[in-house]
């Protein structure tokens, strides 16, 4: 009986450790997707800051705004993509988060019930002794 409760334990642990981990890959993966959103907020700004101008533009001058618009423009959908594919990411993420909490709270309830298990199995062995040996174990005699 003590070797299950150990055992039981024993997967505790490491189902905790599993979702642990599963937070903080989670977590990791959730940052690097609002880095991405704010990298496409920051481009977006630039972008449209661009042809303030305060003034006349020369030709060249416009010319070479618009080739760094048309850059800009494709680094953004460049990041939206990548952004779509973070959020997935997250998503997948927290689907191995939740899975890994459900094995955690199933290894807690096991080992609860080889805890009480065992217990029970301590006071069914106590009860069945003759009551000179329950004296003797409790130190009466």
């Amino acid at each position: 009986m003590k070797g299950l409760v150990s055992r039981r334990q024993r997967v505790l642990r490491v189902r905790h450790v599993q979702h642990a981990m599963a937070v903080a890959d989670a977590a990791h993966a959730r940052d690097e997707a609002d880095g991405l959103a704010h990298n496409i907020e920051r481009l977006r700004k630039v972008r449209g800051e661009l042809f303030e101008t305060h003034g006349a533009a020369t030709g060249a001058s416009f010319a070479a705004m618009q080739e760094l618009a048309n850059r800009l423009e494709q680094a953004g959908r460049q990041l939206d993509g990548a952004l779509y594919d973070a959020r997935r990411k997250v998503e997948a993420k927290e689907g191995v988060t939740l899975n890994a909490n459900r094995e955690k709270e199933i290894a807690t309830r096991l080992k609860d019930r080889a805890h009480a298990d065992m217990e029970e199995w301590r006071e069914n062995k106590l009860a069945a002794l003759p009551r000179y040996r329950r004296m003797q174990r409790n130190g009466s005699v």
